[in-house]
């Protein structure tokens, strides 16, 4: 039984790994030469005709603001509804997890109309405002700190900790793996995000990877340029997977030690 398992796990890892397959082999067959022969050619194609190199300027600045931003919300919010009273909680608990449960698509009229509103169309700040909170993060890190002692919070308030002290010095530093777990999913999410900075960006100053990649492959629409655009798409993928491929063993053991099944 365990081994018709791991036989069918291996056969859908290559069947989901396929596509990636074909886009490498893309992007390095030369198709000006007869066989099988392989080239570099296309990568630099790619780089000299769009602005790649501003592409990932703005993805590493809308990835990272949003993820600190992100980090500051959702432990303050986690806190709040793990360690405090106040009226109403678990209802207003509630209603904050209903965004889980609301498709991003759905939120694209009324946001659009929002950064409309604070004149902010074609910024990187129209990207990322409404990404600054998490609703699945709160509830990911809410649950780790009802796992703590309470012991340790008291401890720290006779030590003479304020309440943000504590956060920092208790709860944080025992939530680590929590962390690190929300932080790779806040990532991989922001880096491939697609369809809202398309919607809310015009210039190659402000676009994403995803957005840039867009543009340039209907640009580049004919058969001849497949090559180009293969290339052009491992510049959006390869860091994703050189990360993963880095920190497999890290990016496991988090998600086992915050409680992700």
């Amino acid at each position: 039984m365990n081994r018709l398992i791991s036989i069918s796990t291996h056969v859908l890892a290559f069947l989901w790994a396929l596509p990636l397959f074909g886009i490498i082999y893309m992007a390095f067959k030369d198709t000006k030469a007869e066989g099988y022969s392989f080239t570099l050619q296309h990568f630099v194609e790619a780089w000299h005709s769009a602005p790649f190199a501003q592409y990932y300027i703005n993805t590493l600045i809308i990835v990272t603001v949003i993820l600190a931003v992100q980090l500051i919300t959702i432990t303050l919010a986690a806190y709040a509804f793990a360690r405090m009273n106040f009226i109403g909680k678990s209802v207003i608990f509630l209603l904050y997890l209903v965004q889980i449960m609301i498709p991003v698509e759905l939120l694209i009229f009324p946001n659009s109309g929002t950064i409309a509103q604070l004149g902010i169309y074609d910024t990187k700040w129209a990207i990322m405002l409404p990404y600054f909170t998490s609703a699945f993060g709160v509830f990911l890190l809410r649950q780790t700190f009802k796992g703590i002692p309470y012991e340790l919070e008291e401890a720290a308030k006779m030590e003479g900790c304020n309440r943000l002290q504590t956060i920092w010095h208790v709860y944080v530093p025992l939530a680590k793996p929590t962390y690190v777990a929300f932080g790779l999913i806040s990532i991989c999410s922001q880096w491939s995000n697609f369809l809202w900075p398309l919607i809310i960006t015009d210039s190659d100053s402000n676009r994403p990877l995803t957005v840039g990649l867009s543009m340039f492959a209907k640009a580049s629409d004919s058969g001849a340029q497949w090559g180009v655009v293969g290339a052009a798409t491992l510049f959006v993928a390869f860091p994703l997977l050189l990360a993963f491929f880095i920190f497999q063993k890290q990016f496991i053991s988090s998600f086992m030690h915050s409680g992700i099944k």
